[in-house]
């Protein structure tokens, strides 16, 4: 029987990259997102994946949405935790409201989600390994401006996953992070200015915003049985920039 996994945030970006890279490995994926439009969109380009309008925010629409997933696969092998919110600025400008929503979805939504498909998981995990990745960034694990919410709510998803790591190997469920760098998606290039990709370009070792593909190349890694005995880990995607520094300039001087 094909193993499964189920993607959320899936229709555009890392988490639609990702959901390629699965189909072409030949698992059966669900493909969860909010964006309804995006969905249609990408449905045409993931042959025979289960398409799902789903909100992580939501405890009821994540019970649909692993639910709908039961029932057409009868199984889950592997969760890729990737929706979640981007929202910067200055700390004085984050209102208790942005920073609850920055919360709500990027670390309770990936708790929720992770609780609820546990029973599933445990299905066949014991004999064939189940795999839960939780897409954490780089902002959680170096600082920098305008990313107080954003970056403290991706430093918890990595302890987060310490925690699920510790908890769930003895059902022979590996937990693992990705922590993105700069990558160079549609809506990065949109809102970078030449001057901050400049200075990123000139922070990071390899010189280069990463590609979505490569992102979705680490991911299938760790959610596959050839990382069968790797768990607890936050494998930084970034090109060397972890190691670099604190903050940017050109990000600075835009405050």
């Amino acid at each position: 029987m094909s193993r499964v996994a189920l993607i959320t945030g899936a229709a555009r970006g890392i988490g639609f990259a990702t959901a390629k890279r699965f189909v072409r490995e030949g698992w059966n994926v669900a493909v969860v997102d909010i964006d309804d439009a995006e969905l249609d969109v990408a449905a045409k380009e993931l042959p025979g994946a289960l398409m799902i309008h789903g909100d992580i925010s939501s405890q009821d629409s994540i019970d649909h949405f692993i639910g709908l997933a039961e029932k057409e696969f009868g199984r889950l092998d592997a969760l890729v935790n990737n929706a979640g919110v981007a929202d910067f600025g200055p700390m004085e400008e984050t209102t208790f409201e942005r920073w609850r929503h920055v919360m709500t979805t990027n670390l309770d939504g990936i708790f929720l989600t992770s609780q609820a498909a546990l029973p599933l998981m445990k299905r066949t995990s014991r004999e064939e390994g189940g795999a839960i990745v939780n897409i954490a960034s780089i902002s959680g694990l170096r600082a920098s401006t305008l990313r107080v919410a954003y970056g403290t709510s991706k430093a918890a998803v990595v302890q987060l996953t310490l925690q699920q790591a510790a908890e769930l190997g003895e059902f022979n469920i590996r937990v693992n992070a990705v922590a993105p760098g700069p990558v160079r998606t549609k809506l990065a290039m949109a809102v970078h200015s030449k001057e901050i990709i400049d200075a990123y370009h000139d922070a990071i070792p390899l010189n280069r915003y990463g590609t979505e593909t490569e992102l979705a190349n680490a991911i299938w890694f760790l959610s596959s049985p050839e990382a069968s005995y790797i768990t607890g880990q936050c494998l930084a995607v970034d090109g060397g920039f972890e190691g670099t520094g604190i903050g940017l300039p050109a990000l600075r001087a835009s405050k």
